[in-house]
């Protein structure tokens, strides 16, 4: 059979990307490589608790808001998000002094001018900003030429440029930039584009999923074979091969040969290219533009299985650090920690104390990269024992500042860079894909073409990574085959 569309991985960009398709009516096959669905928002199970891997809280998500409008598209309302704390959503930590942030603009400016009463002007003046990018987000799907929407500017800017011409006060550039742990917070090149969009989102609301991320996968995935689709697991596709000109079909690890009509690869741009080993319209040139592309930096997480009762659980994140300069925490020095996230999952029978939190830093793909190319859980001592000693110096620097942690401990399960460039393929175990450098935007703002014309690329390496951001990817790459203006009927845009 000849698929219409055949989509290369089960991430949230692939399944999207099936979903909008078979809802048009296109035959959609989607090919994973692993057991489970879901990419980053895959969970595991150990001891009857389950642990996410990359999935922690989404913004925006309050009814109307724009990641609600996109979920309600995507039929995802049903699953059981609970509302984290809006009065204090997030904590930072920041030279021993705790900060909290809250929903609303006016409550977000308000709690922060408590403790930096001199700068409320310049609060109002951040969130009125913020606001703006946030309204404009469907203005996307307004022009004709991709490369020109409102955005484009904000990209080209700087985002540490930005809260320096802010803020008149150094501690407060480095409180607002603290919830940034779930980008890649770097003076050279983060757009401003990338801060603001992301950062505006949770100040609007945030929320977790109580049970994980992977029921985000499980439902789109379900609702594409209630539509006629197919969702392969355990489907590595080796090689994208061309004849004459066109990707003809997926040949998968096992022999089998998947046609299809269009591709869309929702892997990283790099490995995407790998896979099509003989091409006449890729150029040396082209590959050589993308497989250059710097990345970001990886993660390392603690996922903490807790005593009973030992605990409490927060309805909020916390994030710590042991830095002057928040915005050097991602510089590659993986000799101690500078800063980390405790993310506390929902617990399951709705108790006040937590069953499990992951504890995330970052890590240089350095820290791995002489393990590459073994198999998991076939790395050796050497491997276990830095995974070990990692994930005790985490639950020692956040002891310092949650000290009932050190003896709720029960089991500890840990990932490096090197276990997501196995499990989700992403280069170098990069956390959020290609780095976006906003003195370069058009090198590092990927648009969903390639110069085949039935391979298109989604996920997080091309627009804004997140939740969020890959969704809204999802919309550009679909727009491609069903049409920009049946995308905009379907969100009624």
């Amino acid at each position: 059979m000849k698929y219409d569309v055949v989509i290369i991985g089960a991430g949230l960009g692939g399944l999207e990307c099936g979903y909008i398709c078979a809802k048009h009516g296109k035959s959609v096959c989607v090919l994973e490589q692993g057991l489970t669905l879901g990419g980053s928002l895959q969970v595991f199970k150990r001891k009857g608790h389950t642990f996410d891997t990359g999935y922690h809280y989404i913004g925006a998500y309050d009814k109307g808001q724009s990641l609600h409008r996109l979920f309600d598209y995507f039929n995802l309302t049903h699953l059981p998000f609970q509302k984290m704390d809006s009065n204090y959503f997030d904590e930072v930590v920041y030279k021993g002094q705790s900060y909290r942030f809250a929903n609303g603009y006016d409550n977000f400016v308000d709690a922060l001018a408590k403790e930096f009463p001199s700068q409320r002007q310049n609060l109002k003046k951040y969130v009125d900003f913020l606001s703006k990018v946030g309204d404009n987000i469907f203005n996307q799907f307004s022009p004709k030429d991709l490369d020109s929407f409102y955005t484009a500017s904000l990209f080209g800017q700087s985002a540490y440029d930005f809260l320096k011409e802010t803020f008149t006060n150094e501690d407060l550039i480095n409180v607002v930039s603290g919830t940034s742990l779930k980008l890649e917070l770097k003076k050279e090149t983060l757009p401003l584009y990338t801060f603001a969009q992301i950062n505006d989102s949770f100040i609007r609301s945030a929320y977790r999923l109580k049970g994980g991320g992977g029921q985000i996968a499980e439902s789109l995935a379900a609702d594409i074979e209630k539509m006629g689709g197919i969702v392969k697991k355990n489907s590595k596709v080796d090689e994208l091969v061309e004849v004459d000109g066109r990707i003809a079909y997926a040949r998968l690890a096992n022999g089998e040969e998947i046609q299809g009509e269009t591709f869309i690869s929702s892997a990283h741009p790099s490995a995407t290219l790998e896979l099509v080993k003989e091409s006449s319209k890729i150029r040396k040139i082209y590959r050589n533009r993308i497989t250059r592309l710097q990345n970001t930096t990886g993660m390392f997480t603690a996922n903490i299985k807790l005593k009973k009762d030992v605990l409490p659980y927060l309805n909020r994140n916390q994030y710590f650090y042991d830095t002057d300069d928040v915005w050097n925490v991602c510089d590659g020095d993986d000799s101690h920690i500078k800063g980390a996230l405790m993310s506390y999952q929902v617990p399951e029978d709705g108790d006040d104390y937590a069953e499990n939190v992951d504890i995330i830093v970052p890590m240089s793909w350095a820290a791995v990269e002489q393990w590459d190319g073994t198999k998991v859980m076939q790395r050796g001592e050497e491997y276990e024992s830095m995974k070990q000693k990692k994930a005790e110096e985490c639950v020692d620097f956040v002891s310092k500042y949650v000290p009932q942690l050190k003896n709720a401990v029960d089991t500890i399960y840990t990932s490096t860079p090197l276990t997501y460039k196995d499990y989700v393929s992403t280069v170098e175990g990069s956390a959020y894909g290609i780095r976006k450098d906003y003195n370069n935007v058009m090198q590092t703002l990927l648009t969903p073409r390639t110069p085949i014309e039935n391979l298109l690329l989604t996920g997080q390496s091309l627009n804004l990574h997140g939740i969020l951001g890959v969704s809204m990817t999802s919309l550009f790459t679909t727009a491609e085959i069903v049409g920009m203006d049946t995308v905009k009927e379907d969100l009624k845009l």
